[in-house]
């Protein structure tokens, strides 16, 4: 047991959700693709196949094929896919030897039926699984118009085959329906499913952008408001410092009275950096509170908001503010949540903000500076933080930050 939940928390927790959806789509696939074509050969074919050496050496012949096919489709199942989503190029000549394996089992299988060495319904079956693998590879990578005209133009080869070598009019039939199934088995069961990873992986990338967005929205309006400050007052002092050297150059003591002006407008723009900074850096905390929701919301996760902010100090409501903002950002960059609760209360003089997601992701990507940046600036107003994965399924991440009223108030009093 401690080495599958090892596995789990190595292979399946640390993975997205995207990941973990593709992670178990391609296993489902393997899974059909080998159940459905030994179990609807194996059984039939050895219960249907006559007792003459040739019809043992046929079936044998079909079942080590059939195998093979099973073998070859699992191993350019993944390469089918990225090459679906655009991730890599299927590689030249890939279709060479799962067709090659296709004709021989097709080719086995009427020749079962031309010598009566079968039963036919064992023979319809085993046309059926024998495409299967095949319809796999080209579920996936071929167009679906190409993909239906060929399926049609095998339809009507295979019941011409069949017809000439058992001459039965029903089974040409279930011949060629038995074709149509598998064609429209492998584009439900596998193009649709490679169409859904494709969707999710889009909206994967829309939020990452979405992330990334707000990162430069931010950088932009700090660039603004810096702008705004220093733009007027560096083209002040510029000119005030041309008109101050023209004065001394010519020894007039007005040229003294002008550097006084640029240094006061120096000092002046220092004092406005610093305010612009010093917003920047204290987060508003219901600000901050009411653009997680947003955020989250926008993102397509089901965010509910619970706090209690009136009568905060600053230096509380700025910390707190951060550690909202910092835990919003990484729900959305690191990790695949469905839901998310932020909840901030006062209970016995402390102030309680507690974040929890179901998608395990830590400010920071885990225990990095992010935690480590968080905690410092608790530090500053006696605060502590606590982080981790919490839950009866150890499905879920749980931020907790905790700051003393009391000594806050102690402080600033």
């Amino acid at each position: 047991m401690g080495r599958i939940r090892r596995w789990q928390q190595r292979h399946w927790r640390e993975r997205s959700k995207a990941e973990r959806v593709e992670l178990y789509t391609v296993a489902t696939w393997y899974v059909t693709t080998w159940l459905f074509s030994l179990g609807w050969l194996l059984l039939p074919l050895v219960g249907g196949l006559g007792h003459r050496p040739v019809a043992l050496v046929l079936g044998s012949l079909v079942l080590l094929v059939v195998t093979l096919q099973c073998a070859v489709s699992h191993r350019l199942t993944r390469p089918a896919l990225d090459h679906y989503l655009g991730r890599a190029r299927l590689p030249a000549g890939a279709y060479g030897l799962p067709a090659v394996l296709l004709g021989l089992a097709l080719a086995l299988l009427v020749a079962l039926a031309a010598l009566d060495a079968a039963d036919p319904v064992a023979v319809r079956l085993g046309i059926g699984t024998a495409l299967l693998p095949f319809g796999v590879l080209c579920g996936l990578t071929v167009p679906v118009r190409v993909f239906l005209r060929g399926t049609a133009l095998l339809a009507v080869l295979l019941m011409g085959a069949v017809g000439l070598a058992d001459r039965d009019g029903p089974g040409i039939l279930v011949t060629g329906v038995m074709v149509a199934f598998q064609a429209v088995f492998s584009l439900l069961a596998f193009r649709c499913g490679a169409w859904t990873l494709a969707v999710l992986w889009e909206a994967e990338r829309a939020r990452e952008a979405e992330a990334r967005l707000a990162v430069a929205e931010e950088r932009l309006r700090f660039g603004r408001d810096l702008h705004d400050v220093l733009g007027r007052n560096l083209s002040v002092i510029s000119l005030k410092s041309e008109l101050a050297v023209q004065l001394a150059r010519r020894g007039r003591p007005e040229a003294a009275e002008q550097m006084i002006e640029v240094q006061r407008i120096a000092q002046e723009s220092q004092r406005e950096v610093r305010a612009v900074v010093r917003g920047y850096r204290e987060a508003d905390l219901g600000a901050e509170l009411a653009g997680a929701h947003g955020v989250l919301t926008a993102a397509g996760i089901d965010c509910e908001v619970r706090a209690e902010t009136g009568g905060l100090p600053a230096e509380v409501q700025s910390a707190l503010g951060w550690v909202v903002r910092e835990a919003t950002t990484n729900v959305l960059r690191h990790g695949d949540a469905g839901r998310c609760e932020v909840e901030l209360a006062v209970r016995a003089g402390h102030v309680v903000l507690t974040v929890e997601n179901d998608g395990l992701a830590a400010p920071g990507g885990g225990g990095g500076s992010g935690l480590a940046g968080l905690r410092e600036r608790l530090a500053a107003v006696d605060g502590s933080l606590e982080a981790g994965i919490v839950g009866a399924g150890r499905d879920r991440f749980r931020l907790v930050a905790d700051i003393p009223l009391r000594t806050v108030e102690g402080v600033t009093s």
